[in-house]
C-alpha cells in the first residue's frame, strides 16, 4: 500500500499431459458352451481426454474458477499460507485449448496480517479476490513489458519495513492490481472508486524481504519476468487469497 509521496509489486513452463495407450486384445478361451468374444474397449487418447476435461488451475474451487473472466488467458495465482500469514506463493498460468498450464512457483510476501474479504485502509491485510491487471510502472526504465508503463520518481520508496529491512528499490518495478482504482491509468493514480476508506494502491512489486502493507511482492528477477510475460491482449487477472479461500 502506498501514500501520496511513496507509491507501495511467472514465466510459464508447460505441464505435460501424459497417458497410457490401450493394450492388445485378448483371444477368448474355448469353453464347452460357446460364447461370443468380448468387444475390446478402446482407451481414449490423451488428446481426447484433454478435450473432454480441460486442465483446471490446481487449488481453485468452483467459485474462484468461475470468477475468472472467460476472455482471460493469463491468471496470476497468489496462494497465501493462511488467513493471517504474510507469506505466499505466486504462479502464472496460461490458458490454452487444453486448459491452464502453469509456470514456476515463486515465493512471495503479502500483507503483515494476512488477508481480508473487506479490505480497509490501514488494516494491514491484502484484499481477497480476482482483479484485472492492466497497468505497470516503476522507478526504473521499462524492462520490456507490453502493459502501459509509467516511469516516475513517484515510485521512490524510502524508510524501512516491518522487520527493519530497507524499502529502497521496492517500487523499481510494479504492476497495479485493479482493486479500488481506475483502470487504464498510472499505478500512481489515486482515484478510489469505492472511497478512500476502502484502501488502494495494491500492487505487485519488488520484494524487500518482509511483509507488505497490502501488496504482493516477489523477487526483482521474477518481477521483470512477470512484466515481460503479461500481455494485455490475453486479459490477465490475479486470483489472490489464502489457500482455504481459494479452494471455495
Amino acid at each position: 500500500m502506498i501514500n501520496r509521496r511513496t507509491a507501495v509489486a511467472l514465466l510459464a513452463s508447460p505441464l505435460l499431459l501424459t497417458g497410457c495407450g490401450g493394450g492388445a486384445a485378448v483371444t477368448p478361451r474355448r469353453t464347452s458352451a460357446a460364447r461370443p468374444a468380448p468387444t475390446p474397449t478402446a482407451t481414449p487418447s490423451p488428446e481426447v481426454s484433454a478435450q473432454a476435461a480441460p486442465r483446471r488451475i490446481p487449488g481453485l474451487g468452483p467459485k474462484r474458477t468461475a470468477a475468472i473472466p472467460g476472455r482471460s488467458r493469463q491468471a496470476v495465482v497468489v496462494t497465501g499460507r493462511g488467513r493471517n500469514s504474510p507469506r505466499s506463493t505466486v504462479v502464472l498460468y496460461q490458458r490454452t485449448d487444453l486448459g491452464w498450464e502453469a509456470g514456476a512457483s515463486w515465493p512471495a510476501h503479502n500483507a503483515l496480517r494476512g488477508w481480508s474479504d473487506h479490505h480497509t485502509a490501514g488494516d494491514l491485510r491484502s484484499p481477497l479476490g480476482v482483479y484485472t491487471l492492466t497497468d505497470a510502472g516503476g522507478l526504473l526504465p521499462d524492462p520490456g513489458t507490453r502493459l502501459p508503463y509509467t516511469r516516475s520518481g513517484g515510485f521512490t520508496s524510502p524508510g524501512t519495513g516491518f522487520e527493519g529491512e530497507p524499502l529502497a528499490g521496492s517500487f523499481d518495478y510494479v504492476v497495479a492490481i485493479n482493486y479500488n482504482r481506475r483502470t487504464g491509468t498510472s499505478p500512481l493514480d489515486w482515484t478510489r472508486p469505492r472511497g478512500a476508506g476502502r484502501g488502494g494502491g495494491i500492487w505487485f512489486h519488488v520484494d524487500h524481504g518482509g511483509p507488505t502493507h497490502g501488496c504482493v511482492s516477489i523477487a526483482r528477477a521474477h518481477m521483470k519476468d512477470l512484466l515481460r510475460t503479461l500481455d494485455p491482449d490475453r486479459h490477465p487477472v490475479v486470483v489472490m487469497g489464502y489457500a482455504d479461500w481459494l479452494a471455495g
